[in-house]
């Protein structure tokens, strides 16, 4: 552990060397140097002793969320100065070693000042975006309205709304009250049926506690529906037994009841409307490993007509691709979250990227697969870094046909 924390400082301290050149080549003040550096050492002691001081006891996800925000406000910008002034260091050598001529004659002091002006400048804006996504964009919530045809829709559900949330990490959030907005926005709507795809809470049940009250608020016509998540086990943080950990679920399903959400743990319910029925399944969290692996398809379906229309909720979307598209049982609509869009990334209309796509092809949105349908929130919360930068925070509205 000490090896690679004196390789990665290593790695820190020449980057900053390197870095330094910048700030001389736009600088002749001594002060605005020294502050630079003082700055620097700050930053990176701060960063050291928050890297050094987490424990996996730790319940909280503050020191997590101090050692992110750092790394992404203020050490992965210095990664554009880097990269200019590396094109310069590069263009010079390769023309000194094709000319073989003296390198100062390769060297431009302009074209330096330029690229180092570039990089602190692009650094800069990446600065502002990330701390701008840490003070309002977690806060940005959007409601996204999507029309899903079902086969063989009832007539009684023609028109039929549905909210979907998921992934509200309430352990990320101090203040409830901030939320308030959001759960305005899904009353709003009026929706016939709210649900919700999994992780309520970071690592344990007391995180949802001060929220009960903020979610209770949600209104819905024909109930409001939960599955787990995989954050929602307290997998993530050590407990004293496993009683201990099997207590902490239980009373976050009882929280989660006391704000009006009823866990379906691989079952279903059914919406009854002039005689004719909807049903709604909902399966426990079942990931590629290491997430587990405890939905039951099957144990939801139990009872339920394979001509009649499905709905199912399961927090992970991977799910959909190995196991729901390909099972007999002939479930329409597939409702995930899990990804949160990496809470980085283009999401704009015609142009949607995030890094979290190259672990999920299926990272936000509508999806078709074999006839079957897979949507996949963007997420109501943060985690890890606490803000979101292109990527909003997800309330989803469904209009049935």
């Amino acid at each position: 552990m000490q090896k690679n924390l004196l390789i990665i400082a290593g790695i820190f301290l020449f980057l900053e060397i390197y870095i330094y050149q910048a700030v001389r080549t736009l600088t002749d003040n001594f002060w605005l140097r020294i502050g630079y550096c003082v700055v620097s050492l700050i930053i990176y002691g701060i960063f050291a002793y928050e890297v050094t001081h987490y424990q996996r006891s730790d319940r909280s996800m503050v020191r997590a969320q101090i050692m992110i925000s750092l790394f992404l406000v203020f050490i992965l910008p210095k990664v554009f100065v880097v990269f200019f002034l590396l094109i310069d260091d590069i263009f010079r050598i390769g023309s000194y070693a094709v000319g073989f001529t003296n390198s100062a004659d390769h060297f431009f002091p302009e074209r330096r000042k330029f690229l180092s002006l570039m990089g602190m400048g692009m650094g800069g804006v990446l600065s502002v975006l990330f701390i701008d996504g840490i003070t309002f964009g977690k806060y940005r919530h959007k409601v996204r309205r999507i029309k899903v045809k079902l086969a063989n829709l009832p007539k009684s559900f023609q028109g039929y709304k549905i909210i979907q949330i998921s992934d509200v990490h309430s352990g990320s959030f101090s203040d409830p009250g901030k939320l308030q907005h959001a759960i305005d926005l899904i009353n709003e709507q009026q929706p016939d049926l709210v649900l919700f795809t999994g992780d309520m809470v970071n690592n344990v049940a007391d995180e949802f506690k001060p929220f009960i009250p903020l979610f209770s608020k949600i209104k819905a016509k024909d109930g409001k529906f939960a599955v787990l998540g995989n954050h929602d086990y307290g997998d993530y943080v050590t407990w004293a037994s496993p009683d201990a950990k099997k207590q902490n679920l239980d009373t976050l399903i009882d929280y989660e009841k006391q704000a009006g959400f009823d866990m379906l743990m691989n079952e279903h319910r059914v919406i009854e409307k002039n005689g004719e029925k909807l049903y709604i399944l909902g399966v426990e969290n079942w990931g590629l490993k290491p997430f587990p692996q405890f939905g039951k398809i099957d144990d939801a379906l139990k009872g339920v007509p394979e001509s009649a229309p499905k709905i199912l909720m399961s927090h992970d979307p991977t799910h959909f691709d190995y196991v729901v598209k390909k099972h007999p049982g002939n479930i329409h609509l597939t409702l995930s979250g899990h990804t949160h869009g990496m809470q980085f990334g283009l999401d704009l209309k015609n142009i949607k990227w995030s890094p979290v796509q190259y672990r999920y092809p299926k990272w936000a949105d509508l999806y078709e697969s074999e006839g079957k349908m897979l949507y996949v929130n963007r997420g109501f919360g943060v985690l890890g870094y606490p803000g979101r930068v292109g990527v909003l925070p997800e309330i989803t509205l469904f209009e049935l046909s």
